[in-house]
């Protein structure tokens, strides 16, 4: 056995070579993703005994790396460091297609051969709110894979917790089944989540960035509840998309200007103009359901542009549910319409066990469809977060091919 297998390639199932390929980031080159990322020889981890070592057939992209490379709003590195982590680099990458090549002592629910997928939350086992059977997601242990943690997907090899590895969906090829997990995963705890208001059959749900990763999925999981979905999209050709996915309908963000932190309350001219442009954002949902319905749920995850709109046309007693901030963080609620009409503000973070199995298993049905967008070489693994931060189009989700050569594209 070679000490080292060419990108494209894996040695021979179950035997583990001593070094690998990976895309590495250390703190000297945080900046530019197409700078911080580069190809390296490291070692093969060894495993803790809960652990699992997967031959990456291929990898998915998302934000989480982007922030990874950039050492914002944390240094991965340094807080992992000093936590007593023996490595002073980040191998990332939240999801995953690949075959188990070896498994810890105390693994039982997978074996070496199995063709796997990893749902990215993570948490130690050993965490007493773990062990008391509370969400582990919830618990101060709990991270996400391949971000908190070292030695994701953007390596030949990757390591994984037990509890995290799934099957992989037998229809899907590599590249398709390594594309949606962090974001269908994280769409499932949304709309199914949060006691009270978990999505029914008959609910509208309005989904931000309805062609992206988190969206193209939530899409999917609502309309699989009998929901109806209204996607917010940039143009029309990611609304028709959305439509293809199962939304009833699309408004394009771009015809209305109203967006960002609303004027102060005691401001009352330039508050009502803010008040009147949200106001046609709303109808604009009636619009398209061609009733006056408003939101049960809203997904959201731009953040401080769009939560106080959110906010508004969120249905009395329904919910806003938030999975990042990717126009900012400082959002701003107009309380009286958020406590008078008793709606919910919910943050929403990973995926515990039972939501990941949920969501893998309408995978393997066929029920919802990975939307795999552009598909990357293992060398363009910076460009790809560096075409994701700079918001350069594609519809649903980005890939990079690892174990899988280039020429097999398209084929299990």
């Amino acid at each position: 056995m070679a000490d080292i297998y060419p990108i494209g390639t894996l040695p021979p199932v179950g035997e583990v070579p001593k070094k690998m390929y990976a895309q590495v980031i250390r703190q000297n080159r945080f900046g530019d993703p197409r700078i911080a990322f580069q190809i390296e020889e490291v070692d093969v981890p060894p495993l803790k005994p809960h652990e699992v070592l997967i031959g990456t057939m291929a990898a998915g992209v998302n934000f989480n790396n982007v922030w990874a490379a950039r050492g914002i709003p944390i240094d991965v590195i340094g807080i992992r460091m000093k936590a007593g982590e023996p490595y002073d680099f980040h191998i990332g990458g939240s999801d995953v297609s690949g075959i188990v090549y070896k498994v810890g002592a105390e693994v039982s629910n997978v074996k070496v051969g199995d063709e796997v997928i990893v749902q990215h939350g993570n948490w130690d086992p050993n965490d007493p709110w773990v062990k008391s059977g509370k969400d582990p997601m919830l618990a101060p242990s709990a991270g996400i894979w391949g971000y908190n943690t070292n030695f994701g997907s953007f390596g030949q090899f990757c390591v994984a917790q037990a509890h995290a590895t799934l099957p992989k969906a037998a229809h899907l090829t590599w590249e398709e089944a390594a594309a949606p997990t962090l974001c269908g995963t994280t769409a499932y705890r949304m709309l199914h989540g949060w006691k009270e208001n978990e999505v029914q059959a008959g609910d509208v749900v309005l989904v931000w960035g309805g062609s992206g990763g988190v969206g193209s999925q939530a899409i999917q999981i609502a309309r699989v509840a009998g929901a109806k979905v209204v996607a917010v999209v940039a143009d029309d050709e990611r609304g028709e998309y959305c439509k293809k996915l199962g939304a009833v309908g699309y408004i394009n963000r771009k015809k209305f200007n109203h967006w960002g932190i609303p004027p102060h309350w005691k401001d009352d001219s330039r508050q009502k103009e803010w008040m009147a442009g949200a106001r046609v954002f709303g109808k604009a949902i009636w619009d398209v359901l061609g009733e006056k319905r408003s939101p049960n749920i809203v997904v959201e995850h731009p953040g401080e542009a769009t939560i106080p709109t959110s906010i508004f046309v969120c249905e009395t007693g329904g919910m806003v549910v938030i999975c990042a901030g990717t126009t900012g963080y400082s959002a701003t609620v107009d309380l009286r319409y958020h406590w008078v009409r008793q709606k919910r503000l919910q943050g929403s973070h990973g995926s515990n066990d039972e939501q990941a199995i949920a969501y893998n298993n309408l995978v393997r049905a066929g029920k919802i469809d990975p939307c795999m967008g552009q598909v990357y070489t293992f060398d363009q693994v910076g460009q790809a977060h560096y075409d994701m931060e700079s918001g350069m189009d594609t519809l649903g989700n980005r890939v990079i091919l690892v174990g899988t050569p280039e020429k097999s594209l398209g084929r299990k």
